[in-house]
């Protein structure tokens, strides 16, 4: 733990948060760090209800509840897509991901075979973000953080060796080598990703599937609901494994004064929820506990993914750059409430299509740039999941009820607009109701002016987007060579490349260190630098010092 305390006055001021967790409840005898340990702990492919404390629908999941016990819940945080990658790129840059160039799914690590259903020409490619922007870890690394991920990526972009001082399955704040040096760790928990569901099919339920909710857009029958009964047995082993790093900070007595956010990467990882718009595949559960926070208490204020990047570097007494889109929501440099968050999906495999979605926390828009599709996509992975292949079967066989048919509709209306707070299934379209005409009004404008405010490369044909990134060539451009320069005991490195991060180290065995001015050296010294513009091809090489 860093030793710089500081009375409380200090972080009552660091985190001015909302009227349900008032100031005065918090104890006047915690000490606050000025760069607090933070951790991040992420379950795939969750929304908020199968948690106990968003209500439960038929599962146990003691260790986050007890979480939530000694913390917050937020109930309005959301992803920015209905899928992980696109969200995760907006989650590691502070900004949408239609404005960076991670909106389409996924863009890589896709095998040949995957690529064959894909239209002739098409690629993997490593996302060329804007110049003015570094992701959230390399900016805490250079204020002295160690960062670790554990051990999952999926950016849409290969990162620099200098985000991250380890990112593996081997990952852990424990790995640092000053136990004084504040971390930032994130633990990625798969069991609950949608894969699991037919990974896991064979392995004992710890949930009777009679006693499991069924949601209405699935027909409640045996194979619903044995399906929904392994999904949710995934959730409660997820509890389970956050229980264990959550334990792990106690052992090392690091739980107390450290910050810590349970979230998941977006909604439900089951068909017609995973992927879609609609709250179910948006809305995430977000537990913050810490030591400014009241125990227990609930803030209903709007979170977007878009938020957490700079929210942690504002908890880390980080200056948020100005090419982060979002805002913070705790911490110094902590914003006004937002008044919507916005959500976008595209690409999906080899599926395109592209609908925008902005909400106030209770109405929803929805825009259907290609109304002519339907909103069901016949995505080869999906189709590992027994219960799509049901609902393919009744909907065939014309068994599916209107609500649940209604996602294999040969096309979809431009527009939708919904009142969660009594159509929490988005399953009645207001658009043509008048009492619903000046809401319409409002968030069919601010859809508009939010593509006004940042650049939707959505609506670019995306072969073109790459050609244009890559200079109309069909391989990405290269990094700029470095220069190196070592006088008087000290190394200095340049790049003549905006947006490029320098990484050196003078060992195959070190960590990659984040280049921030000249450091010492000695002749003889071997040096290996890497240069890396996100999007290009990395550069550099190994020298020895003379």
């Amino acid at each position: 733990m860093n030793p710089s305390l500081i009375k409380i006055s200090f972080f009552i001021l660091l985190v001015s948060f909302a009227c349900k967790v008032p100031q005065e409840d918090v104890s006047a005898t915690i000490t606050y760090p000025e760069q607090p340990n933070i951790v991040w702990i992420v379950a795939e492919d969750l929304s908020p209800q199968h948690l106990g404390i968003y209500g439960g629908t038929g599962g146990k999941t003691p260790f986050l509840d007890s979480l939530a016990a000694d913390g917050v819940i937020y109930s309005h945080a959301y992803s920015t897509a209905g899928v992980c990658a696109p969200s995760r790129a907006a989650l590691i840059t502070g900004a949408y991901q239609t404005a960076v160039g991670g909106h389409n799914m996924r863009t890589l690590g896709m095998s040949q075979n995957a690529l064959d259903a894909y239209p002739p020409g098409h690629k993997s490619y490593s996302a060329v973000i804007p110049a003015d922007m570094k992701t959230y870890p390399e900016l805490l690394r250079m204020a002295g953080y160690y960062t670790s991920n554990n051990s999952k990526e999926d950016y849409q972009f290969k990162g620099p060796v200098t985000m991250w001082d380890e990112s593996s399955n081997k990952a852990h704040w424990r790995n640092r080598k000053d136990s004084n040096q504040p971390f930032f760790s994130i633990f990625n928990l798969n069991i609950s990703h949608e894969s699991q569901v037919w990974a896991r099919a064979d392995e004992p339920l710890l949930v009777d599937p009679a006693d499991v909710f069924i949601p209405p857009y699935y027909p409640d029958d045996s194979i619903s609901r044995a399906v929904m009964a392994r999904f949710i047995t995934n959730a409660m082993r997820m509890d389970m494994q956050a229980g264990e790093i959550i334990q792990q900070l106690k052992d090392d007595g690091l739980y107390e004064n450290t910050i810590i956010f349970f979230y998941g990467d977006h909604g439900d990882g089951m068909p017609y929820a995973k992927r879609e718009l609609y709250d179910r595949g948006l809305k995430v559960p977000l537990i913050i506990k810490a030591p400014f926070f009241e125990k227990g208490g609930q803030l209903d204020e709007l979170v977007s993914f878009v938020d957490f990047a700079p929210t942690v570097l504002s908890l880390a007494g980080v200056e948020v750059p100005k090419s982060m889109q979002g805002q913070a929501f705790l911490g110094v440099q902590k914003a006004d409430p937002r008044k919507y968050i916005y959500a976008a999906r595209d690409r999906m495999d080899s599926e395109y299509d592209r609908v925008r979605a902005v909400s106030d926390g209770r109405f929803k828009y929805i825009r259907n740039y290609m109304p002519e599709k339907p909103n069901y996509q016949n995505i080869q992975y999906r189709l590992n999941n027994p219960l799509m292949i049901y609902l393919l079967e009744l909907n065939k066989a014309g068994k599916l009820d209107a609500n649940q048919s209604r996602w294999f509709a040969p096309n979809k209306p431009t527009e939708e607009l919904y009142d969660t707070s009594v159509d929490p299934y988005e399953f009645n379209n207001l658009v043509a109701d008048p009492e619903y005409a000046e809401k319409l009004t409002e968030l069919r404008a601010a859809h508009e002016q939010w593509l006004l405010d940042y650049p939707d490369l959505g609506a670019m044909n995306e072969q073109e987007m790459v050609r244009n990134w890559w200079g109309g060539k069909d391989t990405p451009p290269i990094t700029a060579a470095p220069e190196i320069a070592f006088n008087v005991g000290k190394v200095s490195i340049n790049v003549d490349m905006p947006g490029a991060s320098i990484g050196y180290r003078k060992s195959t065995n070190d960590t990659w260190s984040v280049y921030v001015g000249p450091f010492e050296a000695v002749r003889g010294d071997s040096l290996y630098v890497n240069v890396h513009r996100i999007g290009y091809e990395p550069n550099g090489g190994a020298m020895v010092l003379k």
